[in-house]
C-alpha cells in the first residue's frame, strides 16, 4: 500500500524509523517492529545512517512487508551511482516495496568507514527525477523500461528548523518539482519555528510529517545542537532532561517532551515521524500521550 493514499484520504499518517543490522540477522529488528509499531501507517527503514556500515535497507523493507508491516525504503545517494540506484529502485518494485524516501545521504567522513570514497553521482533532487522517469517507463538514459513501469509513493526530506528558512523552502519547491508526493521533516523541537515554516510550506500543496526525535538525555540534545544541522533542542527541554535524571533515564521525561512537540504542532501537518533511535518500545505510549 503506497501511503499517498492515506494522504488523499485524509487519515493523519504516522510512521516511525528503524535502522537494520550490523550483521546477517534482522529477526530482531523485525520482532520489535511488530511489537511496537504495528499501530502505526509505516516503518522507515535507514539506508546506512550516519555513513554507518549496515545491512541494506531493502532486504529489510522485504522482510517487514513479509511481517505484515509497510516498509518505507529509505534510498541515499553517498553510496550508488545512477546505474545502481536505478536498480535498486526496479527491485523494490519488483518485491512489492512501493514507499521510499529520496535522500542524498550524509558524507563518509561522518561514518565507521571515513576513508571510503563517496558517489554523490546524484542528490536527492535529482533521484525524485530519476524515479519520476522511471514510472514514465524510461531510465535516466531514455532507453525504455521492458514491460510495467514501477510505481512508488516518492517522499523527500525538509528542514524546518534550519538557519535558513528560504533556502529550504526552495529546496522543497525544487523536490516538488521533481516528483516527491510527501515530505517528512528533519526532528522538530521549536514548535514556532516550525508553525511559521508550515505556514509557508502550505502553498506547495504537499503533505508534511512532523519528524518528532524522543530525546534520551541532556547530552544527546548538547549533541545534537553541535552536530546536527536544522536540529536546535530549546534550553528548558535540556533543563528538563537534566534535572531529574531517573526520570529522564527511564524515558518519562523525554516521552512527554516530545509528545508536547506533537501536540502543538498536530494542526499545522498531516502526520507524524518518529525518531525513535532505539527506544521503539516508547513510540506507544508516545502515540496515546500526544493523544493519536
Amino acid at each position: 500500500m503506497r501511503i499517498t493514499e492515506l494522504f488523499n484520504d485524509g487519515q493523519f499518517v504516522v510512521t516511525a524509523e528503524v535502522g537494520p543490522p550490523k550483521g546477517i540477522d534482522c529477526s530482531h529488528v523485525v520482532k520489535e517492529a511488530k511489537e511496537y509499531l504495528s499501530g502505526i501507517h509505516a516503518v522507515n527503514v535507514t539506508d546506512n545512517q550516519s555513513s554507518v556500515m549496515r545491512m541494506g535497507s531493502l532486504p529489510v523493507c522485504v522482510a517487514m512487508k513479509n511481517a505484515g508491516l509497510t516498509p518505507i525504503l529509505q534510498l541515499t545517494c553517498r553510496d550508488r551511482n545512477r546505474i545502481a540506484l536505478q536498480s535498486e529502485l526496479l527491485g523494490a518494485a519488483m518485491l512489492g516495496i512501493d514507499n521510499i524516501l529520496c535522500l542524498t545521504g550524509d558524507h563518509t567522513r561522518m561514518g565507521d568507514h571515513p576513508g571510503a570514497k563517496p558517489v554523490f553521482d546524484l542528490d536527492s533532487v535529482s533521484l525524485l527525477h530519476t524515479v519520476s522517469q522511471l514510472e514514465k517507463g524510461v531510465d535516466l538514459a531514455g532507453n525504455e523500461l521492458v514491460g510495467e513501469a514501477p510505481k512508488f509513493a516518492k517522499g523527500a526530506v525538509v528542514s524546518p528548523c534550519s538557519d535558513s528558512v528560504d533556502a529550504q523552502l526552495a529546496k522543497m519547491e525544487r523536490k516538488v518539482m521533481a516528483g516527491a508526493e510527501y515530505f517528512q521533516t528533519q526532528a522538530v523541537f521549536d514548535s514556532e519555528k516550525f508553525i511559521s515554516f508550515m505556514e509557508k510550506a502550505k502553498q506547495f500543496g504537499k503533505p508534511v510529517q512532523l519528524g518528532v526525535i524522543i530525546p534520551k538525555s541532556a547530552g544527546m540534545c548538547k549533541f545534537m545542537n553541535n552536530n546536527v544541522a536544522g536540529v536546535h533542542v530549546p534550553q528548558h527541554m535540556i533543563d528538563a532532561l537534566a534535572a531529574d535524571k531517573e526520570r529522564a533515564k527511564a524515558g518519562i521525561t523525554s516521552v512527554e517532551i516530545a509528545a508536547q512537540i506533537i501536540k502543538e504542532c498536530r494542526p499545522y501537518c498531516q502526520g507524524l515521524h518518529i525518531m525513535a533511535l532505539g527506544w521503539e518500545d516508547k513510540v506507544p505510549e508516545l502515540i496515546k500521550l500526544a493523544g493519536l
